[in-house]
């Protein structure tokens, strides 16, 4: 028998460990070989990425790269989770969304796998006064309930209580939320709400209702408006102090006011960002509860980005969708709301809702997501990058509170124009496909038939925007679309294969993908006379263009041809009017395209 020695089995033992400055040299070797000279940090900084809020992710994490002690899951300051136990007794909370009255969903959904509602109620929801028949059946002493009434917050709280209290359900065992958040519904609106209802609403549930919460933080409008991970964490954490201000205020103890609230954060497919989000975001509550003199733990309520969903190619939104649960999950969000990958297009039809409610039932049945606490922890490059995340959110809600909280800053247009040149920034890298998006800035499917579903109730609005990562090349198809409609064919450009396969291809490839993001349809095929085009694009490679751009180009002019792109990077060459290359503004280039080809 082989006795192990007291350290266990050492693999590569009789190996010297490699140190970080040998991998920079090795790292400095292999950028030399691709025309970048540079050395030790240089060339390691040469491969990190840049990130939002001043961040950058780095190609290497090891022990160097420690951050502050996470402490342990359930206890302060939450990083690793606001409960000891994690989602392993049983997954997190699966929270749909229900925003219309619609026959029987209600009750198909907690059926199969939901396990508590979020209403959408009042202007842009379902009406306060349908809410007996959307909960016609369901068992309330089960099945937690959240609104979100905006201002008819009292009127839907009235209601619901009414229905607790009719159906003979205790009061402690009530779950959920009634939703409250006037600060959220003023940055949806523009229109400021008065607290002190909202203050009675709390004193109630705290009294008669322990399991039940008045208020909601909602992030989501900063992440809707264009808001960076920071600015949300930041908002969010501004307007967690103004309603601790308040509730205080009010007579309840800051335990009590703590314990009537609920953090609504958004998840993307950005998954280590979310992680990083919703444990930084456990962390800086935490902080600012302990200085109010009752360390708690945030209860966070996770919602897949609308942001992030297309409509172009929505399919692709199921893959998003199960990413950010999947990061939502392993962050520690109590409970997630997986939005219907249709879900930008209208109403959601029954198989969205299906697949939605089950992308959390796989990850937590299936995939085993639930039975490890804090899977993330430990990570060098979560835990950094938690760390980063959190200081840049603080900063954030420095400013906030400096600018008079909230509210003054809502009220002002200081963090309408923060979130604003934010947003305007991700346009930029969206419009020169920095951050690709699928089905959408890459690999496009002209051919593809719309996804049509009945139109939704429209969103309440007149406060801070809604954005989209697809709606500038959104723009651009539907212009192709009507064109279309109008006219039997969409605009064409035809490409212009130059030399053999091995020198054309890559560009070719590349040229198809970029003019269809625009709705504009390549032809390869035949000559530029029979393509039906009125402009072309040259494809090649470097040295043919040397021997032959200027030549092509002039054919192709004297055939008729109105405007000559060349794929590639620009440069001095006779007859060339344009350039498509990666990094260029493949919006700013297609838009005037289509300008030039007529289309409106």
């Amino acid at each position: 028998m082989t006795v192990l020695p007291d350290d266990g089995l050492s693999l590569a033992a009789e190996f010297p460990d490699a140190t970080h400055e040998q991998w920079q040299h090795l790292v400095a070797g292999v950028l030399r070989k691709s025309g970048k000279d540079v050395s030790g940090e240089a060339a390691e900084e040469a491969l990190s990425t840049a990130l939002e809020d001043g961040m950058r992710s780095r190609p290497l994490y090891t022990a160097r790269d420690a951050a502050p002690d996470a402490g342990l899951p359930g206890f302060a300051p939450f990083v690793r989770g606001a409960r000891a136990e994690g989602s392993t007794a049983g997954g997190w909370d699966v929270r749909q969304r229900h925003a219309a009255l619609a026959d029987g969903q209600v009750l198909a959904d907690l059926e199969n796998g939901v396990t508590s509602l979020w209403l959408v109620l009042g202007e842009g929801g379902i009406p306060v006064s349908s809410l007996p028949a959307v909960l016609a059946g369901v068992h309330l002493d089960l099945a937690p309930v959240v609104l979100d009434a905006g201002d008819e917050v009292e009127a839907a709280a009235r209601e619901l209580l009414r229905l607790y209290e009719e159906r003979g359900v205790a009061g402690d065992a009530v779950r959920g939320g009634l939703g409250a958040d006037p600060l959220g519904h003023e940055a949806r609106t523009g229109t400021p709400g008065a607290f002190g209802p909202v203050a009675a609403l709390a004193r109630r549930c705290a009294t008669e209702y322990p399991g039940l919460r008045a208020l909601t933080v909602d992030a989501l409008p900063h992440h809707e408006a264009g808001g960076s991970a920071a600015q949300e964490l930041g908002a969010s954490l501004a307007t967690g102090v103004a309603y601790l201000r308040e509730l205080t205020g009010a007579g309840l103890s800051v335990e009590q006011a703590c314990a009537q609230l609920e953090f609504r954060y958004a998840a993307t497919a950005d998954q280590f960002l979310t992680i990083a989000k919703l444990r930084a975001a456990r962390r800086l509550w935490a902080r600012v509860t302990e200085v109010c003199g009752a360390p708690a733990a945030q209860l966070q309520h996770a919602v897949t980005s609308p942001v992030m969903m297309t409509r172009r190619d929505p399919w692709v939104n199921m893959l998003r969708t199960t990413i950010a649960t999947l990061a939502a999950g392993v962050g520690g969000a109590a409970s997630v709301t997986v939005l219907p990958f249709d879900h930008a297009l209208g109403l959601p039809d029954a198989f969205a809702r299906r697949i939605a409610r089950n992308t959390s039932t796989v990850l937590v049945e299936e995939s085993h997501l639930a039975r490890v606490i804090d899977p993330a922890g430990g990570s060098w490059y979560v835990e950094r990058l938690t760390d980063e995340l959190a200081h840049a959110g603080w900063e954030f809600f420095q400013r906030i509170e400096q600018a008079g909280g909230q509210g003054a800053a809502l009220r002002s247009g200081r963090l309408a124009a923060d979130l604003a040149e934010t947003w305007q920034a991700r346009t930029g890298r969206l419009a020169r496909r920095r951050e690709p998006v699928t089905g959408v800035s890459e690999f496009p499917n002209l051919a593809e038939q719309p996804v049509r579903r009945a139109p939704a109730p429209e969103p309440r609005s007149g406060g801070l925007p809604r954005v989209r990562r697809d709606e500038a090349y959104e723009a651009l198809r539907a212009r192709s679309d009507a064109h279309l409609a109008a006219t039997g064919a969409r605009p064409r450009i035809y490409l212009a294969a130059l030399g053999p396969a091995a020198a054309h291809t890559a560009r070719l490839t590349f040229a198809s993908n970029l003019f269809q993001a625009g709705g504009i349809e390549p032809v390869t095929e035949g000559s530029f006379g029979e393509s039906g085009a009125g402009e072309a694009c040259l494809c090649s490679s470097d040295a043919v263009y040397e021997e032959r751009a200027a030549s092509e180009a002039a054919r192709l002019k004297a055939e008729g041809a109105s405007h000559v792109f060349l794929a590639g990077r620009p440069g001095d060459r006779p007859g060339v009017d344009g350039h498509v290359y990666a990094g260029c503004d493949a919006v700013a280039v297609l838009g005037a395209a289509l300008d030039r080809m007529g289309v409106s």
